[in-house]
């Protein structure tokens, strides 16, 4: 199964090589991972994890911000999203900048800049940062999964800290 979903990662880098401009997929499929991104905007600002948890494959591979190095599988996965939504309390919001979608056959990538916004339970503090995000979704058994997240935001080379203050 690592095999092929490193294939699977592969195959997207292929593709985006393909298209240097990032022209966006058209007809119905990028409508689809439109609607598919949109639901998902919607279980994340609800911080709804069984919700959220439905849009991944259970073979997910995902790299996030946070310690270990990859999550591998959705019950893996599901632990990240669990301590993260839990970090917040009341909803979230997600404001997407530069998002593109390239489609082809069943395989799919989304990529973007998201910030996330919301309020802290651990000390009641607003919260506001930029990630940058990539998606590779596969279309099984007639429906769209994420099967590989990579969450990330620049860092200092030279402090090795995050910066997480840049916006686009």
């Amino acid at each position: 199964m690592k095999s092929l979903l490193r294939a699977l990662v592969l195959a997207a880098c292929a593709l985006l090589s393909l298209q240097p401009t990032y022209a966006q997929a058209k007809g119905g499929e990028e409508a689809a991972i439109r609607q598919w991104f949109a639901a998902f905007t919607k279980a994340f600002e609800a911080r709804d994890v069984n919700a959220i948890m439905a849009f991944y494959s259970p073979e997910v591979v995902a790299y996030d911000l946070v310690p270990p190095l990859q999550y591998v599988g959705a019950d893996a996965y599901r632990k990240d999203w669990e301590t993260f939504c839990s970090g917040f309390k009341g909803p979230l919001h997600m404001e997407t900048r530069d998002l593109h979608i390239l489609v082809s056959g069943n395989l799919a990538v989304i990529e973007g800049l998201y910030q996330i916004s919301g309020t802290q339970a651990s000390n009641g503090q607003p919260t506001n940062m930029w990630v940058r995000n990539t998606s590779v979704l596969r279309k099984i058994n007639g429906h769209w999964l994420d099967v590989h997240d990579h969450v990330s935001v620049p860092a200092d080379m030279d402090t090795g800290k995050a910066l997480l203050d840049l916006k686009p």
